[in-house]
């Protein structure tokens, strides 16, 4: 079938929305873009990203140069943790998403940003999915809880309560940080394929930086357009398997009888907070304010 994708191309995806990578289609000048977006970023994520990140990265040797061929890539996964990488030309479907990730299949973008959007890109592309997502895909418990997520969707699916859950990915898969002996570091995609927000959630006291709390996490808003306001901490990748293991029916229950949402910068009574932030960069107008002054 074909699809138009948000680039306004038209392009013939397989049922389940992926693409042939064709790695051949990449230029000389796009794989260069990947190898400088590379370079900029594991150098900066040293001692910022956890280790289980970093160890990622060393073991699928993503900086052996140019993009990587998703076939070379999933058979290094699959050997360790049995996962697989296939492209997709844009985001696909929720349901589509969640029968990936159930069935240990990561889509992953088959395009990288323009050098205009080196530093902001809001959509996926292949530099964001491969190098902020792909790395802990080797973590076996951070892949069984990618793997338990795409599950606990699926069955989300009917429930109304999809938003709730896409707060859960957010807030973890792609902005998560995490408590480690030497400290606070950044495990979310979004943020370590971000060289701004790498600095900015760890370093400045703007934004809220509170405990992770499922229940509470899948009522707060977030953003899509802008360095976030909180992100949620976690003691561990086991702490994350097991919010996601239990039964949800009870949760999705209460989330149905009370549609409580709190902003993105709320800061509750019973809240386990790491750092109150001021909220200055988002008061001052955020990104909006950065490029126009």
């Amino acid at each position: 079938m074909k699809i138009k994708t948000r680039q306004g191309r038209e392009v013939e995806v397989n049922d389940d929305y992926t693409v042939d990578q064709n790695w051949d289609h990449f230029t000389a000048e796009e794989h260069d873009r990947w190898d400088r977006l590379y370079a900029r970023q594991s150098e900066m994520l040293e001692g910022r990203a956890c280790d289980e990140f970093m160890d990622g990265l060393k073991l699928l040797k993503l900086s052996d140069g140019g993009i990587p061929k998703f076939e070379d890539l999933s058979a290094k996964l699959m050997e360790r943790t049995g996962w697989t990488v296939v492209a997709v030309p844009d985001l696909v479907p929720d349901e589509v998403f969640f029968d990936h990730l159930a069935n240990r299949r990561f889509p992953a973008g088959n395009f990288i940003r323009s050098e205009a959007q080196l530093d902001y890109l809001q959509e996926p592309d292949v530099f964001h999915d491969v190098f902020g997502h792909v790395p802990l895909l080797a973590n076996p418990v951070f892949a069984d809880y990618m793997e338990a997520y795409g599950k606990g969707g699926q069955r989300a699916m009917g429930r109304g309560v999809l938003k709730n859950l896409a707060r859960l990915y957010w807030y973890t898969v792609e902005f998560g940080l995490i408590n480690t002996p030497k400290g606070m570091r950044i495990y979310g995609a979004g943020i370590v394929s971000s060289k701004s927000e790498s600095i900015f959630c760890l370093e400045d006291n703007s934004p809220n930086r509170i405990h992770f709390d499922l229940t509470r996490l899948m009522r707060t808003d977030y953003r899509i357009d802008d360095f976030q306001q909180t992100y949620w901490v976690i003691d561990s990748f086991e702490e994350l398997l097991e919010a996601t293991y239990q039964d949800f029916g009870p949760l999705y229950d209460g989330l149905e009888a009370d549609k409580t949402v709190y902003p993105v910068d709320a800061v509750l009574e019973g809240d386990h907070v790491h750092n109150d932030g001021t909220q200055a960069y988002a008061k001052a107008g955020g990104r909006l304010a950065k490029a126009a002054s």
